[in-house]
Order: structure tokens, then sequence, then C-alpha cells
């Protein structure tokens, strides 16, 4: 089967910086990547996120997304995955972003937004109001869409109190929007030497491998119910 998968990446600064520019641009510094021979009719699945989904130091083939895309065609499936990573992106740039990453249609959004907010000790109710923004624009323009949060956990040194309730703003998220929960996109990764870059922050090849996996177990469900709706329509 050809492998359909888009990807528009940037890869401007690392994850812990500020970048709450606009949509790309002539300007812009962007890589873009098809393996797809021709452009997919397939319905598309949105990943919107940072340099996570980037695959920031990473081959773009290694990246956790299109490690989805992968496990998508083995099964057969007509998923297209459209990778949206942008190197610091906070929950407020991703709130700019939106209106140009929704012109067109999307059967699934994978929310991947808060890391660098949690990296900043930003303020965890606007974190949560911007990523509210985001589902309910997403569903005000197509309201059959599904959603996926991916949570996220704050770095420890930001004191307990902090970290619980950045991790707190995913489960309410999902919770409010009958949304598929992801608890936490690092797991098993964090922390883990042998499985990040010498940053610390961003993962290795193996280490978006075992975040496929994690994905994964969140995602294949969502996408097996619309196969199943499709298939009884």
């Amino acid at each position: 089967m050809v492998r359909k998968i888009y990807r528009l990446t940037l890869l401007l600064v690392p994850l812990a910086c500020t970048n709450d520019a606009p949509p790309p641009s002539g300007g812009a510094v962007a890589t873009r990547a098809s393996t797809a021979t021709e452009a997919s009719s397939g319905p598309v699945v949105l990943f919107l996120g940072t340099s996570l989904t980037a695959g920031l130091g990473v081959d773009p083939d290694a990246a956790f997304p299109a490690l989805i895309q992968d496990k998508i065609d083995s099964l057969g499936w007509e998923f297209a995955v459209v990778s949206m990573g942008f190197s610091g992106e906070t929950s407020a740039g991703g709130v700019r972003r939106l209106p140009w990453l929704l012109r067109e249609p999307i059967a699934v959004l994978v929310l991947e937004l808060g890391a660098n907010d949690g990296l900043r000790g930003l303020d965890v109710r606007q974190l949560e109001s911007n990523l509210d923004s985001i589902v309910v624009s997403t569903r005000r323009a197509y309201p059959d869409v599904r959603v996926v949060i991916a949570g996220m956990q704050a770095p420890p040194d930001l004191g307990r109190r902090y970290s619980t309730e950045f991790r707190l703003v995913f489960e309410r998220l999902a919770a409010r929007h009958d949304a598929a929960l992801i608890p936490f996109l690092l797991e098993d990764v964090g922390g883990v030497a042998g499985l990040n870059q010498a940053d610390g922050i961003h993962p290795t090849a193996d280490g978006h491998a075992v975040i496929a996996e994690t994905v994964w177990r969140t995602v294949e469900p969502v996408l097996g119910s619309l196969m199943a709706e499709a298939g009884s329509n």
C-alpha cells in the first residue's frame, strides 16, 4: 500500500524557546515532506503539537506521527496523517494558528500542546482556556470530529501544586469534551536517558517508537470506531 502522510513541520528553535508566530509564510523556515505519489482522499488525522510532534532531531519518518501512519496503513485503513508540529509552540500559539490549520476538513484532532507552557511555568488556567478554545473551535468547524488529548506533565522543579494542576488540565479537558485521553505522552520515555537526545528533552528514534505505541493504544480505538460507523452507513 502506498504510504500516505503529509508533514509540515517548523524546526526553528528548541522546544523550550518562544514561538508564537503565525502560520508558515514564504519567509518561514519550513520543511515539507510527502511520500505519497498523489494527494490522499482519506479522512485526515491532524496532529497539532510541538517539536515532539515534529520529531525534532530525528528523521521525519521516525517521528511518532509517521509511525502512526505506518500502523494505519498496516490495517488497510484509508486515514491520512497530517503532522503539524511547531518547534517551541505554546497553547497560545496553537490558538492563533488554528484557523489556518482548519481550512481543510479533519476527522480526528490529536492535540499535543502544553509541554512548552509547562517548561516555562505559564499559568495553568490560561493553558486550560487555550486548549479548550482549540477543541471548541475545531468542533464548531467540524462537528463530527473526534478529539484525542495528549496529556503532559510539568517539570518537578516547579513544585507539587503546579505539577498537579498542570496534569489535571488534560484530564478535565478530555472529560469536558468527551475526548479520548493519552494520560502521559512521554510515558516510559521522559527521563530515560537512552531514549532521549543529548538535550534530555527530545526523544531519539527509539523514544519515538515507544511514544507511537503509547499513542496508538488510544488512537486505534478512535479510528476503529470511525471505520465501524463508515461500514454501517
